[in-house]
């Protein structure tokens, strides 16, 4: 790779496109597709991850895995090296142009693909997945750098809500699809589907995707691009608190196969209840952007925040009282997750809005702050699954309860309703 020459100011297409969204992003390419595109690279990583559920009994079976719990590493060890990764992806793309280093990353995710496919034993899986995890972690930092290449403030917000709508598609079909997979062929073809994915979104962008990438011989110094993250008490705040609420996202995936199928023996229509819960970040994602639009994103994502840790802590209350059956469990993870469809683009937005021609790197940093925090706490959540829901809700009631913490040290408390951003 050659160092980037030449590309359009990140600064001037963000200040054209932050008042209202245009008919193209760029280079030809329509906002409509220009939305899609970062919401299936986005995808990626959320596919990765749910379209493995189903197959998780029949991994550990193949390989020797007798506890359920660390079949759980096969979602949990793939984070962490999404998590890496992204500390290397936003750097490389702010000194060589988002483009080419996105077309290595996606090479990364089809090797572990391949790799993972041919795994012989638990151990060699894992590594693959790492693997896997450091090549996904490509086009979710290059997604979010290149839209806030583009665009700023209130309409960053908008096409990451109208891109998350889209990505949303994906946890709902993932499971699914895995099982569908199960049922002609085995779990490694779950991988060549994978491998099949990755290589697809990479000839699409590799088509299609204008460089994004500000202007520049040299991108911002790696020491101050560091410490404009992490001195910053919004984007670092911010960036903790995202991580945090994903953490409890991903306990609930690491463990969704075992409360459906254990708990609740829902058997081969777990992936459709999945789905269907998954179903209400997607519906969030619509509201969200047309709410920041006349509240702002403080006012949507500090009141979701509060709802989601307060509606947690009921649901922890109807556990000890064994009262959350099926049907109880599936509207509450529903309003849960709608919650958290309104704080996760607005808490990633607020995080990145500080950083203007930092955005590769402060992308990066963020992403590795949100997701290593987010796997960290997913996996103390959920290997200490014990047969019921009471370790998931209390989790989600101490990792709201923390988020809002984070939250209150940034904006303080008469901050959490004002009208900005």
């Amino acid at each position: 790779m050659k160092p980037l020459k030449s590309a359009p100011p990140a600064s001037a297409a963000a200040t054209d496109n932050s008042d209202k969204l245009g008919a193209t992003a760029s280079g030809g390419i329509s906002v409509g597709e220009f939305i899609a595109l970062i919401a299936v690279m986005m995808s990626l990583t959320a596919m990765a991850v749910d379209v493995m559920l189903p197959a998780l009994p029949q991994i550990g079976d193949a390989l020797g895995v007798t506890d359920p719990n660390t079949r759980q590493d096969i979602v949990i060890i793939y984070m962490l090296g999404f998590a890496v990764g992204q500390l290397v992806y936003g750097r490389l793309s702010d000194r060589y142009g988002r483009k080419p280093v996105l077309m290595v990353g996606m090479g990364i995710f089809v090797a572990g693909s391949l790799a993972a496919s041919f795994a012989s034993g638990f151990t060699l899986l894992l590594l693959a997945r790492l693997v896997q995890g450091v090549g996904a972690a490509a086009p979710r930092v290059l997604a979010i750098a290149i839209v806030r290449d583009r665009f700023s403030g209130r309409e960053m917000a908008r096409v990451m809500s109208f891109a998350m709508a889209l990505f949303i598609i994906i946890p709902v079909l993932a499971p699914g699809m895995g099982q569908g997979v199960l049922t002609i062929g085995s779990w490694r073809n779950i991988f060549d589907l994978l491998l099949a994915s990755g290589a697809a979104v990479a000839l699409w962008a590799a088509l299609r995707l204008p460089e994004s990438a500000p202007l520049t011989e040299e991108p911002v110094p790696f020491g101050r691009s560091i410490r404009m993250v992490l001195e910053d008490r919004q984007t670092f705040g911010y960036a903790l608190a995202s991580g945090l609420i994903f953490g409890c996202v991903l306990a609930y995936v690491a463990s969704a196969q075992q409360v459906f199928v254990d708990i609740y023996q829902l058997g081969a229509a777990f992936p459709l209840a999945f789905g269907a819960i998954a179903l209400a970040i997607g519906t969030a994602s619509l509201v969200n952007a047309r709410w920041v639009e006349r509240l702002g994103m403080r006012r949507v994502s500090h009141a979701a925040l509060i709802g989601f840790t307060l509606l947690a802590l009921v649901l922890l209350a109807l556990a000890k009282l064994g009262v959350a059956d099926i049907v109880v469990f599936a509207v509450m993870m529903a309003a849960l997750f709608f919650l958290f469809g309104l704080v996760a683009p607005n808490f990633n937005a607020l995080a990145m809005e500080p950083q203007g021609d930092n955005a590769g790197m402060a992308s990066s940093i963020v992403g590795f702050l949100s997701t290593a925090a987010g796997a960290a706490a997913g996996a103390v959540i959920g290997h200490a699954f014990d047969g019921s829901i009471v370790p998931l809700a209390t989790g989600f009631v101490a990792l709201g309860a923390m988020a809002l913490i984070l939250v209150v040290w940034v904006e303080g408390v008469r901050g959490l309703f004002r009208h900005g951003g």
